[in-house]
């Protein structure tokens, strides 16, 4: 966000709160969910886009619709001698795309794996300019429904959180989303927390943070308090691999910290120097969430 435009929101944030904390209350909530255009790229995101653009045309599109509009479902198939059972889901964070997590997607189609990679709701060839936590776990379902139950769910920033409440089952309404582990890279793992960030960026204040809230209730079923990914992964014992960067800026060290005190079920790795978007390229970072599934599958072959 541009330091003028968010001076003036903050300002004008400021006011309402004093005024009409309602109507401020639900104007920070719209913006907080409002998506970049996916037409308008930065110089750096175009290049990444078009540096993935032989890659992404080994992927076969499908388009899925949902109650909140259409999405995009990316599927790339191994090559038939390598083929293993299984289907890996791979979901991207805020103002990414599945061109972002290429690296991730060729390790566990390279491992034998189907990977079906979603560009969820207002990103990338998603349609809408609008992301929640509800419209993006409804997403998961619908691909759940067509390609599932998954080997592994793969999320890195947002799409991590996305995955932890698809596989808890916590929006109100939408099945839980089966897979059997999950990965976890740079992911919050506490929503409130991420409200509360948002708030003090933009100066929402206390009255307008609680209309902000009550429109989590709305949407979701649930109060806000209720989306801690580390309450939900110590109620759901699947096998999670979470990796972060200590210097991660955008997602801090203390939420992979959450996760890891989830229960003996929850691996930590941490990365060192690799921030929150240099993390998706690193081959120890690619190789280690690779072989957490393999891994995990050997095992239960053997003990079969």
């Amino acid at each position: 966000m541009a330091p003028f435009r968010q001076k003036v929101i903050r300002c004008m944030f400021g006011v309402g709160e004093r005024l009409a904390p309602g109507v401020t209350g639900r104007a920070a909530f719209a913006l907080f969910c409002r998506t970049p255009d996916p037409r308008k790229l930065t110089p750096g995101e175009r290049k990444a886009v078009q540096s993935a653009a032989d890659f992404m045309e080994g992927a076969r599109r499908h388009c899925l619709t949902t109650r909140h509009g259409r999405v995009t479902a990316h599927e790339f198939r191994p090559e038939p001698s390598r083929r293993k059972p299984g289907t890996v889901l791979v979901l991207h964070g805020w103002r990414s795309r599945t061109e972002y997590m290429r690296f991730l997607i060729a390790g566990y189609r390279d491992a034998g794996y189907r990977v079906v990679s979603l560009d969820l709701p207002g990103h990338g060839q998603s349609g809408g300019r609008k992301l929640t936590m509800v419209n993006a776990v409804e997403a998961a379902s619908a691909v759940g429904d067509w390609f599932g139950p998954f080997e592994a769910v793969v999320g890195h920033s947002f799409g991590g959180a996305v995955a932890v409440n698809a596989a808890a089952g916590a929006i109100a309404g939408i099945a839980p989303l089966q897979t059997k582990r999950l990965v976890l890279i740079a992911a919050p793992s506490s929503l409130p927390m991420v409200f509360e960030g948002y708030s003090r960026m933009l100066n929402v204040g206390p009255r307008s943070q609680d209309i902000m809230a009550d429109r989590v209730r709305q949407i979701s079923g649930r109060p806000l308090g209720d989306f801690l990914g580390d309450r939900q992964l110590a109620g759901l014992p699947l096998p999670t691999l979470v990796i972060h960067a200590p210097d991660d800026r955008e997602v801090s060290a203390e939420q992979a910290r959450a996760y890891g005190r989830a229960g003996p079920h929850v691996e930590v790795h941490w990365a060192e120097g690799l921030g929150h978007r240099r993390i998706l390229a690193d081959k120890t970072v690619v190789g280690r969430a690779v072989d957490f599934v393999t891994r995990d599958r050997q095992v239960r072959m053997l003990l079969h």
